[in-house]
């Protein structure tokens, strides 16, 4: 149950339409659905303002079908990360309203839409080094999106050339949160982090050669930047980084109801 939910059902309990017994009925489901397979936590939204969040690698198509139809009970809007085609294609012919990127691979169901976010809103500029990283990136800006961010894209703006991100250096300024998103050594994070006075938040990819280690030598690369102010997520955790970019412009914006 998210925050708009409960407020109209205690606003129904004080106005008198629906008794007490009524009210606890809906709110049996707190703090968790089980569906034997699977234990949502419906309680979320009103504990971290969102609503739980469905990885899909890993679950069967059925399951990942399940679980976002029941959280689609309780929430007008619900997001799965990492599913496959297949998996996005058994949900859809069980909920005709979910939508799928294959590039970032989330699959979005929402009963409301966000206003679209001011011109002159904070943003968040998502950079990669390479082209290679761009599943993770849209993973990171289209979890910002729909949150109801801005976000301001920066793609293949790797070291190797760095007139490439020199070029984008007033854009950057003017962001609120950076998210840098690299493979091979990673240094990308470093070169943003030392062009910028906002929070970096940087993303290794899986994206390199042999000694590249899968991700581990940018993760390495990243955590020991002598730049300041960067944090660093896991490898290919784009949607970690959005969210964690979203608690900060939350943080910064007490007013902002998103």
């Amino acid at each position: 149950m998210d925050v708009d939910r409960l407020r109209a059902l205690l606003t129904e309990v004080h106005s008198g339409r629906l008794d007490v017994e009524q009210a606890l009925d809906q709110l049996r489901t707190l703090p968790y659905a089980d569906l034997g397979y699977a234990r949502l936590d419906t309680h979320r939204a009103l504990r971290q303002g969102l609503p739980e969040v469905v990885f899909c690698q890993g679950k069967t198509a059925e399951q990942v079908a399940g679980i976002l139809e029941r959280l689609w009970q309780d929430h007008d809007r619900v997001l799965g990360t990492r599913a496959a085609a297949e998996q996005a294609a058994f949900v859809q012919a069980r909920l005709p309203a979910a939508r799928y990127n294959p590039v970032s691979r989330l699959i979005t169901l929402a009963r409301t839409s966000l206003p679209p976010p001011a011109a002159t809103a904070p943003y968040v500029m998502v950079v990669t080094g390479g082209t290679a990283d761009m599943p993770v990136a849209e993973e990171a800006a289209q979890t910002l999106e729909f949150l109801g961010r801005r976000v301001v894209r920066a793609y293949d703006v790797g070291v190797a050339g760095i007139h490439r991100v020199l070029s984008r250096a007033e854009q950057l300024a003017d962001a609120a949160v950076v998210i840098s998103v690299a493979g091979m050594e990673g240094a990308l994070t470093s070169v943003v982090a030392g062009l910028v006075s906002c929070p970096v938040i940087g993303v290794p990819t899986s994206v390199g050669y042999g000694a590249h280690f899968g991700g581990v030598a940018p993760l390495l690369t990243m955590l020991n930047s002598c730049a300041l102010g960067v944090a660093v997520v896991n490898i290919d955790n784009g949607f970690g980084a959005a969210v964690y970019a979203h608690t900060i412009l939350r943080q910064n914006c007490r007013g902002d109801a998103t």
